[in-house]
């Protein structure tokens, strides 16, 4: 079986968590015996070609545009140029992958040239991350999800919420929607030992404090306002004896307002972006990870903390319940409920045992629901029934 995979995000190009998944997913698809030809955008000194875990990785270069739309469309340009080229020179590609609505143009023009199936993944979409749309920009952003929706073969999603966004925001029928879950390779988290852990531990908190942590982007959608309010019903029944560390790049400005106005600036940390040689040691001195999302699709973030053995407390919204069972292997609380986050988090800091069991649990279930090679076999199982099916009809 031969894939053209279309991806606007690729390491070492990380935006967000879309670059990932595409770089985890089609080495083990490779493994099970396919050619995949990864067709990304050119970033720093990549090669413009190179081989990586099997995957052939093909950077096509962007023209500027005068604004992000503009860029887009420069890109599906190139994207389109150069797949229309590997499927003429290479030929018998069995599938084309798109991934999200920005490479839509480029996979549907690609799709109706050489009568080739289109499988797309929707890992997002405009109207979950709005609560609806609401703009002109949103609209048009929206129709381009509803056009590559319409035009894919089958649709994958990454979570059972996901697939009643989708059918509800896209209009996708029920029964084209397949749920593939995200996956993680806890072998390759390294979470070092051989480190002064009391110094290091220091330069975020004092040696009585213990620390609640998030990471990830400082956007409203992730919620990082509601942690801030829960900390001062935190910080009383713990006696003041808890440090807040926020990572993560971006602009926090309103956060740190928000952390002065409610009297709490001493016992929150923000870092900034951080490297992940040090997140990895952070997470072997932190004591709890929170992500209270307002919209989370799926929450990779969440199960980067069970590799980790960090024990997390999440809001019960998209995905992020489906990953994390409650009070199995983490704890759930009510979306945008400051009161209920303050809850889970001391549920975390006042059983140390407690957390220890969750934390055993949630990396026992990484082997079990989140394998890479697990999901790559349910992406193959899709791939054959496509092909089984085009087969069947005259296009």
């Amino acid at each position: 079986m031969k894939i053209l995979v279309l991806a606007w995000e690729f390491p070492p190009r990380l935006v967000g968590g879309l670059a990932r998944h595409v770089a985890d997913l089609y080495p083990e698809i490779v493994k099970l015996g396919h050619e995949i030809h990864v067709v990304t955008v050119e970033f720093g000194a990549a090669p413009r070609y190179e081989v990586i875990e099997g995957v052939r990785v093909h950077r096509v270069p962007v023209a500027g545009g005068n604004d992000f739309f503009h860029w887009i469309a420069n890109m599906n340009e190139s994207m389109g140029e150069h797949g229309g080229k590997l499927i003429s020179e290479e030929g018998n590609f069995d599938l084309i992958h798109s991934h999200d609505w920005l490479v839509g143009d480029a996979a549907i023009a690609l799709k109706h040239t050489f009568k080739i199936p289109l499988i797309a993944t929707i890992h997002a979409t405009e109207y979950g991350r709005y609560n609806g749309i609401h703009t002109e920009e949103q609209r048009y952003i929206n129709g381009k999800e509803q056009l590559l929706a319409y035009n894919a073969w089958r649709i994958i999603v990454c979570s059972q919420y996901m697939r009643y966004e989708v059918e509800r925001a896209l209009q996708a029928p029920w029964d084209k929607i397949d749920v593939v879950y995200n996956g993680i390779h806890p072998e390759k988290k390294h979470h070092p030992t051989d480190f002064d852990r009391t110094g290091f531990r220091r330069r975020f908190a004092q040696d009585e404090e213990k620390i609640v942590y998030y990471v990830g982007r400082m956007t409203h959608e992730k919620g990082v306002f509601l942690l801030l309010n829960a900390a001062p019903k935190v910080l009383w029944e713990m006696g003041g004896k808890v440090k807040f560390v926020i990572i993560g790049g971006g602009n926090a400005n309103h956060l740190k307002e928000q952390a002065w106005n409610l009297g709490i600036w001493d016992k929150c940390y923000f870092t900034g972006f951080m490297q992940d040689a040090d997140l990895d040691k952070f997470q072997t001195i932190a004591d709890c990870a929170v992500f209270p999302s307002l919209y989370e699709p799926f929450g990779i973030v969440a199960l980067e903390s069970f590799a980790a053995r960090v024990p997390v407390v999440v809001s019960d919204t998209g995905g992020l319940p489906e990953i994390v069972q409650h009070t199995k292997t983490g704890v759930v609380t009510y979306t945008n409920n400051s009161d209920s986050l303050a809850w889970g988090i001391l549920e975390v800091l006042k059983n140390p045992g407690y957390g220890r069991w969750l934390v055993d649990n949630a990396y026992k279930s990484l082997a079990v629901r989140f394998s890479w090679d697990k999901l790559a076999k349910q992406t193959e199982d899709i791939y054959h029934r496509v092909i089984k099916e085009r087969s069947q009809i005259l296009w």
